[in-house]
């Protein structure tokens, strides 16, 4: 029986109603087809999973909020939505709900939650200053050097931090701050004391946290959400079993997981850091007075990070014969075929698995007693230092951890199996990784079988009409499907035109050649464009054929911050100037350009995956393996979901209207590009004959 009342009827449309007219919008028949699908799939007795892929335009973040909230009140459920961008996150957050909650009549709680990396941890911010004189320290990761070098940022950090103009969030610090200096001054769940910690009271983290108790929704991303299945569900946001999930952008949560649950060591420097684990150790026995446990401790560790650097130099070795191929400039690269390792690898892994164990397990123990005597358990001289060394200890059994799973992993890898496999050489060292191919398994595990509900939804989940490609990477077989187009007139407002080209996408030079000789021209009328690429090798070597008054109007990723790079932008056509962004993968979805903003896109090639990924390889090797078509099963459902988000990027509301030019003819010359065509909304399509 489902549990949609009449009153949450009611109350959901009573609230759309409120919503529509406050902003003077018209219902959609797409929004409310969105909301009442949401609506009854959260309220059903089981199956609580539903997939629905929403047009640009259709107002997604309104159904599913207008839905999901008063059903989440009624179910006492948490409403988690999960975006893959900080971008959306913030759009969520501080525009839409804020938004829905003034003019919808419907009165609930929400806050936004970060993953602790990106708070500032006081406690190692405290230990960076306290220790910057040379005083005896536990040892940190980076040089004395690079902590002289940091000073300066610290100390600003803290004033901005003390002085109420910081609140300790990554995200909120004004300049870009180097990744290796950022691990310096924040933690993981291994290296918090949480309520022990004298500075518990001020904490970043544990401050927006505590907002996350009784919150009835919470804006969070795929990594978080990952992280914290990871911990067994409820280390952060509430239980699985507590929530409605909304992951939108959900196209991206196959890669997220695919990321989050890859393993990878470099070889070289692991044996470096074994010896950095027996000195680091030693130092604290010392510093604690050598107490008994501590002795014997600090003795099984040297022992086994001994034996563990003797045997992964074997395991080095072994991984050095390797026939490595060049990738680029400074990196080789070998990949397992069918993620099958060779017996003397898997061997060398296996030999060295034991000890690394013992090793990690080690490093727990160590843990473990200064949490004891950082709480009073148990007392050593200078007991109080305990405190100090729980964040070093507990970066060593993280590292340590990381290890020990490739190890596993590559231990038991002599049959093919669902994870691809390979290595990289760098300079001196080789690194080993491996990842799951199909996330699918991992995801229904760890989320659909827990959570209470879930919708996933994005503007791009199909694949030449088809939501096979995700539903099979995301491991939702048994989710509802639905799909609402954009409710756009995009014939009478965007053109798609494929014009006469000289040169093959395949002929690296001769199209570079073509692509800047024909971009002045196409762009010249125009107050804005963008220029998407599929890799920067093109990219730059397009912006060394450029003419300078050209050059001139270019924004070029990599040369500033996204955002900065965005804002530039808007500010020379806002001042009637001319401007173009050029700009990869990261500029063809959820960059909003509406009107004179982007009134062209060039797209420079069609987006199929580059052809030496290591994992789309070994994805397409078991497409093969199991008797299917790996291009067009794989290649072109993703090159489409792609394309369509590269075009997504000019018309972004009812009254905008724009060009997308394709310099790449190989969507009317080849079998599939009647499928990528098709893929597209129904542009008005301008085909340039062949000659």
């Amino acid at each position: 029986m489902s549990a949609l009342s009449q009153n949450i009827k009611d109350e959901i449309q009573e609230a759309y109603r409120s919503w529509l007219t406050a902003r003077g919008f018209r219902a959609r028949r797409g929004q409310r087809e969105m909301i009442a699908a949401i609506a009854r799939t959260l309220t059903s007795e089981s199956d609580r999973l539903v997939v629905i892929e929403a047009g640009t335009g259709t107002g997604k973040t309104a159904a599913y909020c207008m839905a999901a909230i008063p059903i989440g009140r009624a179910l006492k459920k948490t409403v988690v939505i999960s975006s893959a961008t900080v971008a959306l996150q913030e759009q969520v957050v501080f525009r839409d709900l804020p938004d829905l909650k003034e003019t919808s009549g419907l009165n609930f709680s929400f806050t936004l939650a970060k993953g602790r990396g990106r708070y500032l941890c006081l406690k190692r911010l405290d230990d960076q200053l306290k220790y910057q004189g040379g005083a005896e320290t536990p040892l940190f990761e980076e040089f004395a050097g690079d902590r002289e070098r940091h000073a300066a940022t610290y100390q600003s950090l803290l004033q901005a931090f003390s002085e109420k103009r910081w609140d300790g969030e990554l995200d909120s610090w004004p300049e870009a701050l180097d990744n290796d200096l950022w691990r310096n001054v924040t933690t993981d769940h291994r290296g918090c004391t949480n309520n022990k910690c004298s500075f518990f009271k001020q904490c970043p983290f544990f401050k927006a946290r505590g907002e996350l108790d009784g919150v009835e929704v919470i804006v969070a991303n795929h990594d978080l959400v990952l992280a914290d299945l990871s911990l067994g569900g409820g280390a952060v946001l509430p239980e699985p079993e507590d929530c409605i999930y909304i992951m939108d952008e959900a196209h991206h949560l196959p890669e997220k997981t695919q990321q989050h649950f890859s393993a990878s060591a470099r070889l070289r420097s692991s044996i470096i850091w074994l010896g950095n684990v027996a000195n680091v150790i030693g130092t604290m026995t010392q510093r604690f007075g050598r107490p008994q446990e501590l002795v014997d401790l600090a003795t099984r560790i040297a022992d086994h990070a001994a034996q563990s650097e003797a045997l992964l130099n074997v395991l080095a070795e072994a991984a050095q014969d390797l026939p490595f191929e060049s990738r680029d400039e400074r990196t080789d690269i070998y990949r397992f075929p069918f993620g099958q390792v060779p017996e003397a690898i898997v061997d060398a892994a296996r030999s060295a698995l034991p000890a690394f164990r013992d090793l990690s397990n080690d490093i727990d123990t160590g843990h473990n007693l200064l949490q004891q005597a950082f709480q009073g358990e148990i007392h050593w001289e200078r007991s109080f230092e305990a405190e100090d060394w729980l964040p070093t200890v507990g970066q060593l059994k993280t590292r340590a951890m990381a290890v020990e799973a490739l190890l596993a992993d590559y231990a038991r890898s002599v049959e093919p199996g669902s994870h691809a496999r390979w290595a990289y050489r760098h300079e001196e060292d080789v690194e080993l990784v491996s990842a799951p191919i199909i996330p699918g398994a991992l995801l229904e595990e760890a989320l659909w079988t827990r959570a209470y509900a879930a919708i996933c939804t994005s503007a791009t989940l199909t694949a030449v009409g088809r939501f096979d490609r995700f539903l099979e990477r995301a491991g939702l077989s048994n989710a509802q499907t639905l799909r609402i187009p954009s409710p756009f007139d995009f014939p009478r407002i965007a053109t798609l035109s494929i014009p006469q080209m000289n040169s093959e996408p395949g002929d690296f030079t001769e199209h570079c050649s073509e692509v800047a000789e024909r971009l002045p021209v196409l762009l010249g009328e125009e107050p804005s464009g963008l220029v998407l690429f599929t890799s920067w090798r093109q990219m730059f070597a397009v912006l060394e054929l450029l003419d300078d008054d050209f050059r001139s109007l270019l924004k070029v990723q990599g040369e500033a911050a996204k955002q900065a790079l965005l804002d530039a932008h808007r500010s020379d056509v806002d001042q009637g100037r001319r401007s173009v962004l050029f700009g990869l993968a990261s500029f063809a979805e959820g960059v909003d350009l509406p009107d004179d903003y982007c009134r062209h896109v060039v797209i420079v090639k069609l987006p199929f995956s580059v052809p030496d990924d290591p994992l789309d390889q070994a994805m397409a090797e078991w497409a093969e393996q199991q008797g299917r078509n790996a291009f067009y099963d794989i290649s072109v459902p993703d090159a489409a979901q792609k394309l369509v988000q590269a075009c997504g990027r000019l018309i972004r509301h009812e009254g905008d209207w724009g060009t997308i030019t394709l310099l790449d003819r190989r969507i009317v010359t080849r079998r599939y590009g009647r499928d990528l065509i098709n893929s597209l909304p129904p542009y008005r399509l301008e085909v340039a004959s062949s000659y």
